[in-house]
């Protein structure tokens, strides 16, 4: 069995396209096509079926895909400990980010790995939380921030640290309030928000915190992505409810007002996570506290949460 083909075959079955594979992985689709029906022929087996929206996977896929896996795991286990013998810590590691730690993480991040890790190749990926925790199921992710991690025994996860969430709204927007006069969780019911769809961290967590108090947000707008979030506040449309960090890196932070949220705080959690099904390669172990200790120093949090 030929570990290309091998890896041709997980590529596809994960994005469920011969198409998005062949971009990316940079491969002629023709070509990826080729290898992956060699894999079948060899092991007289059908593993993906092709449909007009591209393929699923045949059971005997779904077997080949777990062994797969683990297979060029051990490869770059192997690799990592070939590294070890020579005293790098080599091998890639990809990395998801939430956009908003993405804006003020990358860069140190990129940083540090070439001072640190020069001999490891670092992927980021810029995602939903919820999007990324599928990810490190499925091995597109080693590593990953996620805000308000679903419990999962299939996933380990450990809190770097906690935020408050404020309602955010145009500035001069706030009526007779003060521009910083905090609201109860009672009131933050009663603003129009514009928040993202489920199943966003931040739209979870507000619907959960506002159902213990038996109150249900109102929705002025739906939609994905901070900053067109940000850009409709500005544009008087409602308002939102973001972290500080969220709106200290907007690109005009001063056309924004932040109110505390208070009777309870709302507070999003922040997690490092990673794979509980794939034992980790000491590069990845590596850029895992890493990424910990960047997230704490430059996210404003020098120290643990309690329970971290």
């Amino acid at each position: 069995m030929d570990l290309r083909q091998l890896e041709y075959f997980i590529r596809v079955a994960e994005l469920g396209s011969f198409t998005r594979a062949s971009i990316a992985m940079d491969i002629a689709q023709p070509a990826l096509s080729r290898q992956v029906r060699q894999l079948e022929v060899e092991l007289r087996q059908n593993l993906l079926i092709r449909n007009g929206r591209g393929v699923v996977m045949t059971e005997a896929g779904k077997r080949l895909l777990e062994h797969g896996r683990g297979i060029l795991h051990q490869v770059e286990r192997a690799r990592d400990d070939m590294g070890r013998m020579r005293g790098a810590l080599a091998g890639r590691v990809a990395v998801g980010l939430p956009p908003s730690v993405a804006r003020v993480l990358t860069l140190p991040l990129v940083r540090a790995v070439r001072e640190r890790l020069p001999d490891a190749t670092l992927s980021i990926t810029e995602s939903l939380s919820s999007a990324m925790q599928e990810s490190l199921l499925t091995g597109r992710l080693d590593i990953a921030l996620l805000y308000n991690p679903q419990p999962s025994p299939d996933v380990d996860s450990q809190t770097v640290l906690e935020e408050d969430l404020f309602l955010v709204s145009a500035a001069g927007s706030t009526g007779g309030a003060a521009p910083d006069a905090p609201l109860s969780l009672r009131e933050l019911a009663e603003e129009p928000l514009v928040i993202p769809t489920r199943p966003n961290a931040i739209r979870m967590l507000v619907e959960a915190e506002l159902a213990a108090i038996g109150c249900r947000p109102q929705i002025a707008l739906e939609i994905d992505g901070v900053p067109a979030i940000l850009a409709l506040v500005a544009d008087g449309a409602g308002h939102a409810v973001l972290s500080r960090n969220a709106v200290a890196t907007a690109d005009r932070p001063q056309s924004y007002t932040v109110r505390p949220i208070v009777k309870p705080r709302l507070r999003s959690r922040l997690a490092l996570a990673a794979s509980s099904q794939r034992p980790a390669t000491r590069t990845q172990q590596a850029m895992l506290e890493l990424v910990r200790d960047l997230a704490r120093q430059t996210l404003g949090c020098d120290r643990p949460v309690q329970g971290a």
